[in-house]
């Protein structure tokens, strides 16, 4: 896993960065964006992810959307793009004989793109946006509630594709205005990975992008801290299951406690073997499936664990996830199992080396908002994580304070499930290990 990327800027100020893996048979292109929800205020929120949808609708060189589409689609491709909190992104795979095809497209749908059909999009969109809510219109998608609660009057509390008002609202000027502002140069990463030479990449970066204005990357404001909890909020729907996400505010992946963390998610959720699949499905049955994952921004970070069950045994997973968590805090984690996660953790980065889209998303995407670490470079600090020090985060991030839960689902359990929360056998912030 020594490898590096090759990592250019052309004239313009666009990012260019490169993965070469020749032993693989395939190449994936990728553009990254500094552009999200975000980026957005509830006036024209969803933008972004409107705006995702408009390139698919073609551009100046391609104005036939049938035909932008087959002429990747003929090399291997398929265009896809993604919108998220923070970036979007926009991507095919692609025979490696044939990248010029992907670069040409991609870049005049990004450079110039004619930005048509928005009330059909419009109606696509709306669509879209259905699975998040019941049949009153309320939201019922427990990432938005959870994201809500934890960062109030900010924008990482906007839902990506926006509201059924806002996205109505939305002008051909607000999705121009905001095209104009975040598809400039020093805003974009250009990667490609897999059977590519960086020389190569950088001619055809070049030429398809050369219509890309400059431009400096998009700022975002600090999120804001919440006051101290345990917080609890619950949904009413009328479902055959509920469903509930545990939540903590822990650190961005640059911070000295990030490895830990990574060993505690391992140590949670890595297999029917790990803590809480073991404890919840295997051994209780309370649930059929239980996750536990980090979600990260450059500036702030989430510990997340999220199941769904019968709704009588909702308040019962709460309690052994909580008791689960309370394990990690009092006690050090033995060295097989500790050995385990720091083994896991490394082969599967080294599984990532096949696969031109983990390569693209970690040293390009990452490269929107820092210099992303060589994947040895991260294996080796998991590695040096101690028992002690992951105890000690788990003291330090798992508190009451610091806790969230966002359930949706049939009101009967909705009182057991309160009253777990609000006695959660967690360290308190007040006696948590200090930083340093």
């Amino acid at each position: 896993m020594s490898f590096k990327p090759f990592r250019d800027v052309l004239p313009s100020g666009l990012r260019v960065v490169t993965v070469e893996t020749p032993h693989l048979h395939t190449a994936l292109l990728a553009v990254y964006v500094r552009t999200g929800s975000r980026h957005e205020t509830p006036g024209n929120n969803g933008v972004s992810h409107f705006l995702e949808h408009l390139f698919f609708r073609g551009s100046e060189g391609w104005p036939d959307t049938v035909k932008m589409n087959a002429a990747v689609e003929e090399v291997g491709g398929n265009l896809n793009g993604a919108t998220t909190r923070d970036h979007g992104y926009y991507y095919t795979p692609l025979h490696p004989s044939h990248l010029r095809v992907g670069m040409d497209v991609i870049g005049d749908m990004l450079t110039r793109p004619r930005l048509t059909d928005m009330e059909v999009e419009r109606q696509i969109i709306l669509e879209e946006m259905l699975d998040e809510v019941d049949e009153k219109g309320r939201d019922i998608d427990l990432d938005n509630l959870s994201k809500r609660l934890l960062f109030p009057d900010h924008p990482l509390s906007l839902k990506i594709a926006g509201t059924s008002d806002s996205v109505k609202a939305l002008t051909h000027d607000q999705v121009r205005e905001h095209f104009l502002r975040h598809y400039v140069a020093g805003n974009l990463v250009v990667t490609a990975a897999g059977r590519v030479r960086h020389s190569e990449v950088m001619a055809l970066a070049e030429r398809a992008f050369a219509h890309l204005p400059r431009g400096e990357a998009s700022t975002e404001a600090p999120p804001p801290l919440i006051g101290p909890g345990p917080h609890f909020h619950f949904v009413t729907h009328d479902e055959s299951q509920t469903e509930f996400k545990l939540t903590f505010r822990v650190v961005p992946e640059q911070h000295e406690d990030y490895p830990a963390l990574q060993i505690l998610r391992r140590l949670l959720d890595d297999g029917l073997s790990s803590r809480l699949p073991f404890e919840i499905v295997e051994k209780r049955g309370l649930a059929y499936s239980v996750s536990a994952g980090l979600d990260t921004y450059h500036d702030t970070g989430l510990f997340e664990i999220e199941a769904a069950s019968a709704p009588e045994k909702a308040s019962q997973v709460v309690a052994e996830s909580l008791r689960v968590l309370g394990a990690l805090c009092d006690e050090e984690v033995g060295a097989e199992e500790l050995n385990r996660a720091k083994r896991r953790h490394r082969m599967l980065l080294e599984f990532s080396q096949d696969s031109p889209g983990e390569l693209a998303g970690w040293f390009g995407g990452t490269e929107l908002f820092r210099t992303p670490e060589t994947f040895s470079h991260r294996a080796d600090l998991v590695d040096r994580q101690t028992a002690a020090q992951v105890r000690d985060a788990a003291r330090r991030y798992f508190t009451r304070e610091n806790l969230l839960v966002v359930a949706v689902g049939q009101k009967k359990g909705q009182k057991a499930l309160e009253k777990v929360v609000a006695e959660a056998a967690l360290p308190s912030s007040v006696s948590a290990v200090p930083r340093g």
